[in-house]
């Protein structure tokens, strides 16, 4: 199984609002992250790769802030290109992948040509449903658990 680590939590106070660092944050099964705008629904987490932000910055010439793609996590060391259906592991807490966060032009208004360069194999990151309450701390493991065969 191999392992990442949670490397920045961002939470969303409204919509379209600023994203507030955070070192920690509580995810509540079935709604989301405490604080967080985006409640209930399929999508109560998403998650970015620090590697594959990191390559489309240097894509793109830009070094532009991570938390600019509006996700809630960012995490390294595991892919989730594809990974729909799978159970994220995030510290003791459970997330399970329901898909492909797709850019908006929101990304165009933070960097021209982020939103195309995102685009290929889940660029843009994954979104998911919280399945146990918890709380979640930067610097924790992340890892997707065995699937069933």
């Amino acid at each position: 199984m191999n392992a990442g680590r949670l490397e920045a939590i961002w939470i969303k106070r409204m919509k379209r609002g600023p994203m507030d660092p955070a070192s920690a944050a509580v995810l509540v099964a079935g709604k989301g992250i405490r604080g967080n705008a985006n409640q209930r629904g399929k999508r109560q987490v998403t998650m970015i790769e620090r590697e594959r932000w990191e390559a489309l910055m240097k894509e793109l010439d830009a070094d532009l802030s991570p938390s600019a793609r509006r996700a809630n996590l960012m995490i390294s060391g595991v892919s989730l290109a594809g990974m729909r259906g799978r159970v994220l592991r995030i510290g003791a807490c459970r997330v399970r992948i329901y898909g492909e966060t797709k850019p908006c032009e929101r990304m165009d208004e933070a960097l021209p040509g982020l939103q195309r360069a995102m685009r290929p194999d889940w660029g843009g990151g994954a979104f998911g449903e919280i399945l146990h309450d918890g709380e979640i701390r930067v610097g924790d493991p992340v890892a997707f658990e065995e699937s069933p065969t």
